[in-house]
């Protein structure tokens, strides 16, 4: 008898959840709230990262407006030409985030690599560009962590300033 009469009660407040104002999405319909918002995410402006100001125009060359990219975009496609010999896992250009998959030279199976880059700004500068470069070796059918060598991050890095003056002077026509 409790049962049907603590039921009873709370069918009663069950009703009432179902009932009120339909719920909508109207921040977007009017025109002066979507005008505030315009251009935040994915027009000119790119998508705003810890507070970066977009809207001005940085030296620097190639930090191009066109596609998009909110870093350098000679440093960007300078370091996937660099990283290209290993798989790619994922790829951010508006983080500035490269990250590989797991790569075995063909002369050495028991060790294999990946690496991971940054590109630190949008301006085309020595210090642009960061990669780390991970490496592990097979021990007992297990692979286990091991020390790249000292300088294998930066001579990629390196090789990607210099691809990336490459690309510059070429997209230059000098």
């Amino acid at each position: 008898m409790r049962k049907i009469f603590a039921f009873g009660l709370l069918l009663p407040l069950l009703a009432a959840c179902g009932q009120g104002r339909p719920v909508g999405n109207d921040e977007y319909a009017d025109d002066s709230r979507r005008s505030r918002v315009t251009g935040r995410l994915g027009n000119s402006d790119g998508i705003l990262i810890f507070g970066t100001d977009r809207s001005s125009q940085q030296g620097g060359g190639g930090a191009s407006q066109e596609g998009g990219l909110g870093v350098n975009a000679y440093l960007w496609r300078a370091t996937l030409d660099t990283l290209s010999f290993l798989p790619l896992t994922s790829a951010d250009p508006f983080g500035g985030v490269i990250i590989t998959d797991w790569y075995s030279p063909p002369s050495a199976p028991d060790e294999r690599f990946r690496a991971t880059a940054y590109i630190l700004g949008r301006q085309l500068r020595s210090d642009g560009v960061r990669v780390t470069v991970f490496r592990q070796v097979r021990q007992g059918g297990a692979w286990v962590d091991a020390a790249a060598a000292p300088g294998t991050a930066t001579e990629l890095e390196n090789q990607v300033l210099s691809r990336a003056r490459e690309l510059r002077t070429q997209s230059a026509g000098l």
